[in-house]
């Protein structure tokens, strides 16, 4: 094995992991500062989470893309796995594990850092149709802008655009925009404000694959060439061949 896998999982591991940290620890923070209004703490979430997703795609997205999220991967290989761009399925798996060991260890690390036990099951409910409807449509449309920017060649606006996505959609849908199966998976870890029960997180990733099977579709319409810059989502990073040295 090269370095290339290794080298780019760990990058998913890391951005991932800090992701998870802005929410949960974003989250946190709000209960705290502002505890009697709850539109203020999710203001507070939504513009640290936005902002830090941005600068970790540009901090990571050089080396690995910068998905963070397994319904993007997942996407980038069914697309690129005809035309030989986007990730392979050892890559895949490598990714998938790599998200979701990071967002579980970035609750940990925000849990610690606000002096609470490393990580506690949430009681928070989340669930019913409006919300999954929610979690399709946010994760639907995140996975089609990331598509659609490398497609035209516009990769260089994706901190800002995927921020701006994930931003806004904590304010239009119901689900408050999870649209990452891994981050759902890290959000059980902590009952606290950004927690999510664990028996609802099936039926939001369920939604999650579903809103990147909608996004398939709406790309085979829109973008119909998109599976030949799959190697480019979210951001332009090296070939694999070029991360070996």
């Amino acid at each position: 094995m090269t370095l290339a896998l290794p080298r780019r999982a760990s990058a998913e591991f890391a951005g991932t992991a800090l992701l998870v940290t802005a929410v949960v620890g974003s989250g946190v923070a709000a209960a705290r500062l502002s505890p009697d209004d709850v539109g203020l703490q999710l203001l507070e979430n939504a513009i640290a989470t936005a902002l830090a997703l941005g600068a970790l795609i540009l901090i990571f997205g050089p080396v690995s893309g910068a998905h963070f999220n397994p319904v993007v991967s997942a996407v980038d290989w069914w697309l690129g796995r005809r035309a030989g761009t986007g990730l392979h399925a050892r890559e895949l798996a490598a990714y998938v594990v790599a998200q979701v060991l990071g967002a579980a260890s970035g609750t940990v690390l925000a849990h610690l850092m606000f002096g609470l036990p490393a990580a506690t099951w949430s009681r928070t409910v989340r669930g019913g149709s409006d919300r999954w409807l929610a979690e399709v449509v946010a994760t639907a449309g995140l996975v089609v802008l990331v598509f659609a920017l490398a497609r035209s060649g516009r990769g260089a606006a994706a901190p800002a655009a995927v921020g701006a996505w994930i931003g806004a959609a904590y304010w239009f849908t119901s689900s408050t925009s999870f649209a990452n199966p891994a981050v759902t998976i890290g959000r059980a870890l902590t009952d606290t404000f950004a927690g999510i029960a664990p028996a609802s997180v099936p039926g939001f990733v369920a939604a999650q694959l579903a809103g990147g099977l909608v996004a398939v579709a709406g790309l085979a319409v829109w973008y119909p060439h998109s599976a030949g810059t799959a190697d480019a989502v979210v951001v332009p990073h090296p070939a694999p061949a070029a991360e070996a040295h």
